[in-house]
């Protein structure tokens, strides 16, 4: 079964320097249909003005990962020093016990795009961790590259608490990937960018698809420039 969610359906918050996009029940938008999907409870596709973002603010047992696609984001919690994240790199967060952060754009002249993503960890009251890493952004033009899962090593990405992997990819236009899918597994896709057929299915930028009770997805760019994706494989 595959269920398309488009990014028009999703909720939306216009702060003036945050414009954000839910595709779940998040802040002041609340949809019971849409809380989130399997371990996947937030999914927020967030564009902060220059020199704006979130103060410092608590969170509790979730894994949360920042995914960058245009500018810097400055980041400062309780567990470590002050980092900046920009594209083709990931920064994860088990917040476990408890940990305080905040989140601001890093220029005072150029806007910052990033998804923020939560996933449910499988046992509260994990100590608190912090990751970040970069990558060539060879390794995800046209394939899958792993950006999250529960038994990475050696770095390359990074480690949360749930049976859960992230992959990100920059198909070209006309370039294919068939992503076979484990027996009784789901996925959620996010279409970050550009345009792309899943299945036969015709995605822009925004759209998510719910996956339950299939085997194969086939993952095509289309339009003028392809597209850019994420890839939850979920329990």
């Amino acid at each position: 079964m595959i269920t398309l969610r488009k990014s028009t359906d999703r909720g939306h918050t216009d702060l003036g320097w945050l414009n954000s996009y839910h595709t779940f029940s998040f802040g002041g938008y609340h949809d019971p249909q849409h809380m989130g999907f399997r371990a996947l409870r937030v999914l927020n596709d967030d564009r902060v003005a220059p020199g704006k973002g979130f103060g410092a603010h608590g969170h509790r047992d979730m894994e949360i990962i920042s995914y960058v696609m245009e500018g810097k984001l400055a980041h400062q919690d309780s567990l470590g020093e002050p980092r900046e994240i920009g594209p083709n790199e990931v920064q994860a967060m088990s917040a476990g016990s408890g940990v305080i952060h905040s989140e601001f754009n890093a220029s005072a002249t150029e806007p910052t795009h990033f998804l923020q993503i939560w996933i449910v960890p499988e046992r509260e009251d994990i100590a608190p961790s912090y990751q970040q890493f970069a990558y060539a952004p060879s390794e995800k033009h046209n394939t899958l590259r792993l950006m999250a899962a529960p038994d990475t090593k050696n770095g390359a990405a990074a480690r949360i608490h749930q049976d859960a992997r992230m992959y990100a990819a920059v198909l070209d236009r006309d370039n294919a990937l068939t992503y076979a899918i484990p027996r009784g597994r789901h996925v959620w896709l996010h279409c970050v960018s550009g345009h792309m057929d899943l299945n036969g299915i015709a995605l822009e930028e925004g759209d998510g698809v719910a996956v339950s009770d299939e085997s194969t997805l086939d993952l095509r760019g289309t339009g003028a420039q392809g597209a850019e994706l994420l890839l939850f494989d979920l329990a």
